[in-house]
């Protein structure tokens, strides 16, 4: 529905000074809601057009003093265009204030998500990564898209923000950007992160998310199979930046590494440990986490084929995260693999075909996956058709003979 918005001059008759002058005042009205404040300007009251709401005559004084007023006029409007694209709800009383700068400024969703943002830039490096700082400017634009989508405004002030807010912006990422459940939860909580600060800074005081609930959803993580493994490590590449990328993959399979670890790999990471074998010790940039990671033959292997090859002190030749990903999709179709093949399955792989699926206790994983929590370390594990057949011959050995107990 369309707003009602008029601005009206008036002179207060009743209110003459001793110099027979009375002050002109301002009127705003919005759908119905009426605020007024005075101008500050006086007028001699048989000099007023009430018709008009303008001072009568064609004397210098009469142009300036209705100059001004139009001045005026133009300042409320602009106020009033302003608070349109920021707020959800405009009022004549807000309209007012902001022409006459008597409140503090709202604080602002976006602005406060900026700031978030730019300070998270300052830490790169140190406990965040790029990625992930990517992950909040990309919320944030999301927000931006989706405020100019279902409010037609260019930033909302946080009091403003609410359960429905909250729940319209789960609607748009899920229609409009198609997003799944898992990732409209990422994006959700990393509202929630922000407006967990809003709170701690007592910039709002009623909370958005309290009775709402984010919702996931158990995903299947995928991972290569025993078989598939075999299949990428024995294949002949004549393209040599596949060769490359298939190299890196496994090396994350047989160490669990993510990309940007793997990434950053130093020669250094790599010491002879307690047993006088050589171990990835190094913290995972992700979580600021130990890993301690027994260097097995087969990353041995490919560590050694690139050794002194590579320069910057780097042990693998890793490329870009996206290129990688783009490259793994040719290698699965060149070695018939059909699954969406991402690094990041390098670590499910390590997680479970590796070392789950052969015997590693699930304690032993998440030391070496760099987990905080074991539960963590759960979601990527899961039991294999192979480990439960192997666990199943074990018990059928030790259960050997009782079938001779049976009386049928």
């Amino acid at each position: 529905m369309k707003s009602t918005f008029r601005i009206l001059f008036y002179v207060r008759r009743n209110y003459v000074n001793k110099k027979g002058e009375t002050g002109i005042m301002v009127r705003i009205t919005l759908d119905g809601e009426i605020a007024q404040f005075s101008s500050k300007l006086k007028v001699n009251p048989d000099n007023w057009d009430t018709k008009n709401g303008k001072v009568t005559g064609n004397t210098m004084g009469a142009r300036n003093l209705n100059d001004t007023l139009e001045n005026i006029r133009a300042s409320i409007i602009r106020h009033y265009r302003e608070l349109e694209w920021q707020d959800t709800h405009v009022t004549a009383e807000k309209i007012r204030n902001a022409f006459l700068g008597v409140t503090v400024k709202a604080q602002m969703l976006l602005v406060i998500f900026k700031n978030h943002n730019d300070d998270l830039s300052k830490r790169i490096g140190k406990d965040i990564t790029e990625a992930g700082v990517e992950k909040y400017k990309r919320t944030r634009q999301r927000l931006a898209d989706f405020m100019m989508y279902q409010y037609k405004i260019k930033d909302i002030a946080l009091k403003e923000i609410n359960y429905n807010f909250v729940s319209y912006f789960e609607t748009y990422l899920r229609s409009v950007h198609n997003c799944g459940i898992n990732t409209t939860a990422k994006y959700l909580q990393q509202l929630k992160h922000i407006v967990t600060l809003a709170k701690n800074n007592g910039w709002l005081q009623a909370d958005p998310f309290i009775n709402f609930r984010i919702r996931f959803e158990k995903a299947d993580r995928g991972y290569l199979l025993q078989g598939e493994l075999e299949t990428m490590m024995q294949k002949k590449f004549a393209i040599k930046r596949l060769e490359q990328v298939r190299d890196i993959f496994v090396f994350s399979c047989f160490t669990g590494l993510a990309y940007v670890d793997v990434l950053n790999l130093k020669s250094e990471d790599i010491t002879t440990s307690f047993d006088g074998k050589l171990w990835i010790i190094k913290k995972r940039q992700k979580t600021n986490v130990q890993s301690n990671i027994l260097l097995l033959d087969i990353p041995k292997m490919i560590l050694k084929k690139y050794e002194n090859k590579l320069s910057g002190g780097k042990l693998l030749p890793v490329i870009t995260n996206q290129r990688i990903n783009s490259y793994l999709k040719e290698i699965a179709d060149v070695c018939g693999i059909e699954k969406n093949l991402t690094f990041h399955l390098a670590r499910h792989t390590f997680a479970t075909t590796v070392t789950l699926a052969k015997g590693v206790p699930m304690e032993t994983v998440s030391k070496m996956l760099g987990h905080t929590s074991i539960r963590t370390t759960q979601i990527y594990a899961r039991i294999t058709d192979s480990k439960i057949g192997n666990d199943m011959s074990v018990l059928a050995k030790k259960l050997a003979g009782m079938d001779k107990m049976l009386t049928l």
